[in-house]
């Protein structure tokens, strides 16, 4: 069930969210707010003993229309207060922020898998061979409706979670599943650094950079506090090519002059033979038989 009030902000515990507010994008709902007013309430629930009573919200949904709010020095805010707890919480201002446009690619790549990784904290690892349909219905923080949300994911096809996560954000499910390499692969402090800057909304460098190994990530991080531009970043972290082997020298010499001689025709493929024979010092008398039968083989 969901309540709208008005409450002050003060006593709304803000938790650590999955996206950091973005002064700028609050600058810009501060403005929309003194021209058209707050058109989507925030969410939050009750929690009467978070802060021993100071903070009886805990904020769900909504931190930028906060701190919006904030920026136009209003005191209080309109919430919707649902009946949730800390997991169905987190599925609601990720679903909230998960099908919005303006999300970068590392961002989303986040939501989704924390998307995941809550849902299945809450109701069991996600198995295609498992009867989703066994569960209790849920409430549906968000319009305060009852749904069964596990049979919600029952019923997409093959019981596929990320054809589920697919369908609702409008993407392909090889899309969904490459965000979900960049979240798995990409180590926490690579990605904080790629925040704000072009990286983060580059899924082709997002994948590159999670194939690389821990070690090469905490280089290219600590990196990127000192240089912003990713491509010279990378350009310094490049490994020099290894020294060749005398061996695999030959080799490639070797590869070389076949490709050469297999497409040289026969007067190229004499001189070239006369100049080897030249060059290898031989005595002029152990020269001759072989120029003639050069000679003859023309």
């Amino acid at each position: 069930m969901a309540e709208f009030r008005r409450i002050r902000i003060d006593q709304i515990h803000v938790p650590e969210r999955l996206r950091a507010v973005e002064e700028d994008h609050a600058l810009a709902i501060a403005q929309s707010i003194v021209e058209h007013g707050l058109l989507n309430p925030i969410t939050v629930r009750s929690t009467p003993n978070m802060n021993k009573g100071a903070t009886p919200y805990t904020l769900v949904a909504g931190a930028h229309r906060i701190r919006a709010e904030v920026l136009n020095d209003e005191v209080e805010i309109d919430a919707m207060v649902v009946e949730a707890d800390q997991a169905e919480a987190q599925l609601v201002e990720i679903t909230e922020n998960l099908f919005r446009n303006e999300l970068s690619v590392i961002d989303r790549a986040i939501f989704v898998q924390t998307y995941r990784d809550v849902w299945e904290q809450k109701y069991g690892k996600i198995d295609k061979s498992k009867n989703l349909k066994q569960s209790r219905d849920q409430v549906d923080p968000s319009v305060g409706t009852r749904i069964n949300l596990v049979n919600v994911l029952g019923n997409e096809a093959e019981s596929s979670f990320s054809k589920h996560i697919a369908d609702r954000m409008g993407l392909s499910v090889p899309t969904v599943k490459r965000l979900n390499q960049i979240a798995q692969n990409l180590s926490p402090k690579l990605r904080a650094a790629l925040r704000g800057t072009a990286a983060a909304d580059n899924q082709s460098m997002l994948l590159k950079l999670a194939k690389e190994g821990p070690t090469k990530q905490a280089g290219i991080a600590a990196a990127l506090e000192k240089e912003p531009d990713i491509k010279k970043v990378l350009a310094w972290a490049k490994e020099p090519a290894p020294e060749m082997s005398d061996a695999d020298k030959q080799r490639v010499v070797r590869t070389q002059l076949d490709t050469i001689w297999k497409k040289a025709d026969g007067p190229t493929r004499q001189f070239f033979l006369v100049d080897v024979i030249a060059a290898s010092g031989m005595p002029s008398e152990a020269m001759e038989p072989l120029f003639a039968a050069l000679r003859a083989a023309k």
